[in-house]
């Protein structure tokens, strides 16, 4: 299945039913007078947030979204059918913008409903505007028309941690093995080309959400390759787990290989610079004990939050979660803090 995180959808709410203008003609009895009814609702378009949806691909292949038009109504005082509503689900952390760009809603609950275009009211029938100076209006309401418009949906993965790192540095291998995802995995780099969510389970009960984000290239921040694309991702964790391969198949240094992810987190902005990060040196099982020593030394230099595993074998990796449960934690703690005071 394509992963699909932006589309343009042409939304129309469907129009309100006309009132009835309507007078009684019945044997029997010699004084009729209006009875004509209300007309109905035009329908809604609704997006619902799901937490059992991970791309906008319904979207992607369903690009109009029309509701349909509330009824007339008729004689007899009978009011119109409003007009079925549409209901469109959609993952957590899907963006909702205007035709030009302006962001109109952020969906990041499960469950929440809003209400992208609103259908028109239905119109009064004849039976509403009796008076005393008119006993037999002629007249009833036109529905109005319900809302159309362009929007522009784009969908931001929400983790509470994000893998990053150059292609192949074995961040698929890392999610599969601590959570309950199961990524595509093989010896070649852009294996991963969308955003993978895993659930990680602590001993007590607890956890926290890891997404791995396809490997980034230089220049990606420029929107070199599907640079900007994956690095959107990146903005709605809390933690950024750094991945590094100890033994990169073209030779480049740890230092290397960090310097050039580093540069792209920046480029992009504070959005992603400035969130807290860990430095993971992965591979260790290929390593001698003094390779490892040195590896370590090289990459302390670098971050202070260093750690070396085997995402294969499982080396080294339980200690690291622990800690990145408490960063987690701690880095949540603080967000919903900044939210109190802000409020």
């Amino acid at each position: 299945m394509r992963f699909i995180d932006e589309v343009k959808i042409d939304v129309r709410a469907g129009n309100g039913g006309a009132g009835s203008r309507s007078f009684r003609r019945e044997k029997n009895i010699p004084k009729g007078g209006p009875d004509g009814g209300n007309g109905g609702r035009g329908g809604h378009v609704i997006l619902e947030v799901s937490r059992d949806k991970n791309t906008l691909q319904e979207l992607y292949f369903r690009k109009h979204l029309f509701a349909e038009n509330g009824k007339s109504g008729a004689g007899r005082k009978m009011h119109g059918r409003m007009g079925a509503d549409i209901v469109v689900q959609v993952p957590v952390g899907t963006v909702v913008k205007d035709e030009h760009g302006a962001q109109l809603f952020d969906l990041t609950n499960h469950g929440e409903r809003i209400v992208l275009a609103h259908g028109g009211e239905g119109g009064l029938g004849n039976i509403n505007f009796v008076s005393s100076i008119n006993r037999a209006p002629k007249y009833a309401q036109p529905g109005t028309e319900g809302e159309a418009s362009d929007c522009f949906l784009e969908l931001k993965s929400m983790a509470d941690v994000g893998l990053v790192g150059l292609p192949n540095a074995g961040k698929s291998t890392f999610i599969s093995r601590v959570s309950n995802a199961r990524p595509k995995i093989a010896n070649y780099p852009f294996t991963t080309l969308a955003p993978s969510l895993g659930q990680v389970f602590m001993d007590d009960g607890d956890g926290f959400v890891v997404a791995d984000i396809p490997g980034l290239i230089a220049g990606a921040h420029e929107g070199k390759g599907l640079g900007h694309r994956f690095l959107k991702h990146i903005e709605r964790t809390r933690v950024l787990l750094h991945l590094v391969d100890v033994l990169h198949p073209e030779g480049q240094s740890i230092t290397s290989q960090v310097q050039e992810i580093e540069s792209e987190l920046k480029g992009y902005g504070d959005s992603v610079w400035k969130k807290e990060r860990c430095l993971v040196l992965n591979k260790l099982d290929v390593l001698s004990t003094d390779e490892r020593e040195k590896a370590l030394q090289e990459a302390r230099h670098l971050h202070p939050h260093c750690y070396i595993i085997s995402a294969v074998t499982g080396e080294g990796v339980k200690p690291l979660l622990y800690d990145l449960y408490a960063i987690v934690k701690r880095v949540q703690a603080a967000s919903h803090v900044e939210s109190e005071v802000s409020e």
